[in-house]
């Protein structure tokens, strides 16, 4: 059993920034593929980014490469997701997830760990 918790949310004006922490726990962290999602109201949850066992690489939903960086710290347990530039299209809950059979999923059906997410809101 995988427990996540998202942190750092929070309301933020356009143009903005944040960053997300994600603190993993209950099996070795290094051998869980992390991904991080977001679902706005009256839409269906969106890949936004992950990152490979190691870190050495990232994948990001294409709209958001150049804006949003995932990292992980393996040594912590944590992965983290930088967002900049931030707009009102970039409001939602943001989830945290955690796959023991995917290295870099982008589909949701592929993590088996969820945290109750973290709300992040842009005001324009």
């Amino acid at each position: 059993q995988v427990h996540l918790v998202e942190s750092g949310g929070g309301l933020v004006q356009a143009g903005g920034s944040l960053r997300l922490s994600c603190a993993a726990s209950g099996r070795a962290f290094s051998e869980l593929g992390m991904g991080w999602f977001r679902q706005a109201p009256g839409k269906e949850r969106e890949f936004v980014a992950t990152v490979s066992f190691g870190g050495g690489s990232t994948y990001y939903l294409a709209s958001l490469k150049g804006r949003f960086t995932m990292s992980r710290d393996n040594a912590n347990n944590t992965v983290y997701l930088h967002m900049t530039s931030l707009n009102p299209d970039d409001a939602a809950i943001y989830y945290c997830a955690a796959s023991e059979a995917y290295a870099a999923s982008t589909r949701v059906q592929d993590y088996d760990y969820w945290g109750q997410g973290t709300q992040v809101t842009v005001s324009s």
